[in-house]
């Protein structure tokens, strides 16, 4: 399950070496560091961090790195331990949630006390994890500092650009059209952001299993809003929404599966979604059209 990206097999000594967990991350940190750094990114496309457990050679390249990125808000789940150990090591460690206004997080709507760790679907929050960041890595390689610095202003200033362009793209939705149905519960932060009511079957981390009570809860929202599409998602199993969709069909009405939307992870080169900017653009292109 360890799809290493964005890697070489060869170290550059010249160069801070940084390892990041998602596939987000290690765009984040490729986009900061430029050829100041090199990023060694843990997990590849369409892996989901929920459910990733760190090998003993990712624990070694973490061990070795000069600097471990992490998203934080308990996202990677079953790497705590791991985070924990590298900081009780001095391990220069950069934690997403740090740099974040904590007034925007969102807990899960099962009332847990955890809070919703998907956070890169709001872009504005993205361009906090962007500063966050651009912090750790000056504090760890302060002689780069100008061009940590003015990577981060060009980034800031992508970000900006494509925050209005996913504004822009959802007014082509009428309101009453603007309901998001995804596999699980990865998009309230688009939906926040963008003026989305989101659903979805499973809760905020792919571990719980959809029941079916919630096929059934869910099945009847449907119908009652005459929702035309639902969504997959890169990183969760299809059966959940395939499921939904056989349910719903049952009450008699039919509702398509509106495409593949890429939650816990990016695209990939294949289809043209291997960053964070181009992978946000085509989630929001995708939902838009199929509710069209």
């Amino acid at each position: 399950m360890v799809g290493c990206q964005n890697n070489s097999s060869q170290k550059d000594s010249n160069k801070l070496q940084v390892v990041a967990t998602t596939t987000m991350l290690t765009d984040l940190v490729e986009n900061i560091g430029g050829d100041k750094v090199q990023v060694n990114g843990l997990m590849g496309p369409g892996i989901d961090p929920h459910l990733y457990q760190a090998s003993a050679k990712d624990v070694t390249k973490m061990q070795t790195a000069d600097v471990v990125v992490h998203n934080g808000l308990h996202l990677e789940g079953k790497m705590g331990d791991v985070f924990e150990a590298l900081n009780k090591r001095g391990k220069n460690v950069i934690k997403i949630e740090n740099g974040l206004d904590k007034t925007k997080l969102l807990k899960s709507e099962d009332n847990s006390s955890q809070p919703d760790p998907h956070i890169w679907f709001d872009v504005s929050m993205w361009q906090q994890g962007a500063k966050e960041v651009a912090k750790g890595l000056i504090q760890a390689d302060p002689k780069n500092q100008a061009t940590y610095q003015t990577n981060l202003d060009r980034y800031l200033a992508e970000l900006v650009e494509l925050d209005q362009y996913m504004m822009n793209k959802v007014q082509e939705l009428p309101k009453e059209k603007r309901i998001l149905v995804t596999a699980h519960d990865a998009f309230r932060y688009f939906g926040q952001r963008y003026d989305f009511e989101v659903v979805g079957l499973q809760g905020i981390s792919t571990q719980a299993e959809a029941g079916t009570g919630d096929m059934r809860k869910l099945a009847d929202f449907i119908v009652k809003h005459q929702i035309k599409a639902v969504f997959v998602e890169s990183s969760v199993p299809t059966k959940t929404i395939e499921a939904l969709q056989a349910a719903t069909k049952a009450k008699g009405f039919d509702v398509k599966i509106g495409g593949e939307l890429y939650s816990d992870s990016l695209g990939d080169e294949k289809h043209d979604t291997a960053t964070y900017i181009k992978t946000l653009k085509a989630n929001t292109d995708t939902i838009v059209n199929a509710l069209k």
